[in-house]
C-alpha cells in the first residue's frame, strides 16, 4: 500500500525558502507533489510534518496542507479500488490532475491577451487584482474547484481588514468572477462549481456620489491666470481638454497625435476598449491645442507628456505595476545589469541602489477631479494637499 506525507523538500530557492510538498511513497520509490508553498526550515516541525506555531500564517498553511493530504487520500482510495496495483506515479498524476484548472495559469493566458490586445490599462488593473489574490494564498497556486464561498467569504474579510473601499472590494473580487466566467465558458470548470450567483457571492457596486459641473465653475477654471509656460499651466490645458471631448481619458488626451486632427474633427480609438469614432472639435479646443503648435514633439505627440519615450510599441509600458519592465528599460544600456541580474536582485529581498548615467525626467499629474465619458464630474481625496493653492487662486474664500 501506498503512503503519503507532507515533508519539507531540501532544494533552497534563491529568497532561503524550502518548497512544501506531498511526498508519495510506493514499494521504496517516491513521487513529489510541490504545492506551491515556500517557508524557512525553522518554522517546519519535521517529526508532526506540520508548519510550527511561530510562523505568522501558520494555522491558514496547516488548514491547506490537511487539505491537500486529505485529497491525495481520497484519489490513492479510488485508485486502488480501481486497481490492485497502482504505482507511485498515477497517485501524483490523478492528486495534480489536469493544469487547465489551475486558476493562475488561466488568469496569465487572459492578462497575456489583454497585453497582446494592447489593453494595457485593463491589463494593469486586471494583473493588480489577480496578484492581490495570489498575494491572499501565500504565492500558491489553486484550481477553480477549490474557490469556494467559504474561501471568497474569507478574501473579502482579509480585504475589508485593510482598511479598502467596498468599490474596491467588489473590484477584487469582480475579477476572480470574470476569470470562472470565461473558464466555464471554454469547458475548462463545470458550472456546479461557480461560487457566484444567488445565495452565493453576489456583487453589487455600492452607489456613488456624483456632483456635475456647473456653467461657472467651468468658466472660473478657463479663467484663471496663470503662467504661461508652467506646468500648472499644462495641466489645466490637459483637463479642459479632457471636459471639451466628454471626459476622454487622460491617457488618451496625452497620445494624441497631430494627424488625429483632420478637417475641424479629432479622429481617435479608445485605449480602454479601441472603440474608434470622430468628435468635432469645439472653438476652444482649438484654441489650447494651436498653444502647442511649433514644438516639435517626438512621435508627433500633441503633447509633449510622453515625447522622451524612445519606444512606443505594443510591448512597452512603463508602470509602477510592472517594476521588473521599468527596471530593465532604465537600465537597458548597461553592460553590469543584465534582465536576470535585475530579477536576481528584485528577488532578493533587499534594498539596493543604482545611480543612472543619464537622469530620467519623471512627469506625474494630478487630479483629485475629473469629468468621464458622460461629462459628470468625479471627486477623490487631495491626499497631499495640492489643491489648496490652486483654490487659493480661484476663490476669494477658499475655505468656504
Amino acid at each position: 500500500m501506498a503512503s503519503l506525507k507532507i515533508v519539507l523538500r531540501k532544494k533552497q530557492n534563491k529568497d532561503g525558502k524550502y518548497p512544501l510538498a506531498l511526498r508519495i511513497t510506493k514499494d521504496r520509490k517516491s513521487s513529489f507533489v510541490h504545492l506551491g508553498h515556500h517557508i524557512q526550515d525553522t518554522f517546519w516541525d519535521k517529526d508532526k510534518g506540520r508548519v510550527k506555531k511561530s510562523h505568522p500564517n501558520s494555522v491558514r498553511l496547516n488548514n491547506f496542507l490537511t487539505k491537500k493530504l486529505t485529497e491525495a487520500e481520497d484519489n490513492l482510495l479510488d485508485l486502488e479500488v480501481q486497481k490492485n496495483d497502482v504505482s507511485s506515479g498515477a497517485i501524483k498524476s490523478k492528486f495534480k490532475g489536469s493544469k487547465d484548472t489551475s486558476f493562475f495559469v488561466w488568469a496569465d493566458a487572459n492578462l497575456d491577451n489583454l497585453k497582446k490586445q494592447g489593453k494595457y490599462n485593463r491589463y494593469s488593473s486586471d494583473k493588480n487584482r489577480v496578484n492581490a489574490f495570489k498575494t491572499y494564498l501565500d504565492g500558491g497556486d489553486i484550481s477553480f474547484k477549490q474557490i469556494t464561498l467559504s474561501l471568497l467569504n474569507n478574501y473579502r474579510v482579509y480585504l475589508k481588514a485593510k482598511n479598502l473601499s467596498t468599490q474596491t472590494i467588489v473590484n477584487y473580487l469582480t475579477i476572480i468572477q470574470t476569470l470562472f466566467n470565461q473558464a466555464i465558458k471554454n469547458g475548462v470548470v463545470d458550472s456546479k462549481y461557480y461560487p457566484f450567483g444567488r445565495d452565493k457571492i453576489v456583487l453589487k457596486a455600492p452607489r456613488s456620489m456624483k456632483i456635475g459641473l456647473s456653467p461657472d465653475d467651468v468658466k472660473a477654471i478657463e479663467a484663471l491666470e496663470l503662467p504661461q509656460d508652467s506646468y500648472i499651466h499644462h495641466a489645466r490645458n490637459v483637463w479642459l481638454i479632457s471636459f471639451y471631448f466628454a471626459g476622454m481619458w487622460v491617457s488618451d488626451v496625452l497620445r494624441r497625435k497631430w494627424s488625429d486632427f483632420q478637417n475641424d474633427r479629432l479622429y481617435y480609438s479608445m485605449g480602454k476598449n479601441d472603440k474608434g469614432g470622430s468628435l468635432k472639435l469645439p472653438e476652444k479646443a482649438i484654441k489650447i491645442i494651436s498653444q502647442y503648435e511649433g514644438q516639435n514633439n517626438a512621435h508627433d505627440f500633441v503633447f509633449p507628456d510622453l515625447s522622451n519615450l524612445a519606444d512606443l510599441s505594443n510591448n512597452f509600458a512603463i508602470r509602477l505595476s510592472d517594476a521588473p519592465k521599468m527596471a530593465n528599460y532604465l537600465l537597458r544600456n548597461s553592460n553590469e545589469w543584465s534582465p536576470e541580474k535585475i530579477k536576481d536582485a528584485m528577488n532578493s529581498g533587499k534594498e539596493q541602489f543604482v545611480k543612472l548615467k543619464n537622469t530620467v525626467p519623471v512627469i506625474i499629474t494630478y487630479y483629485t477631479a475629473w469629468v468621464d465619458n458622460k461629462g459628470v464630474l468625479h471627486f477623490a481625496n487631495d491626499i497631499y494637499q495640492h489643491d489648496k493653492q490652486m483654490a487659493q487662486k480661484m476663490f476669494s474664500n477658499p475655505q468656504s
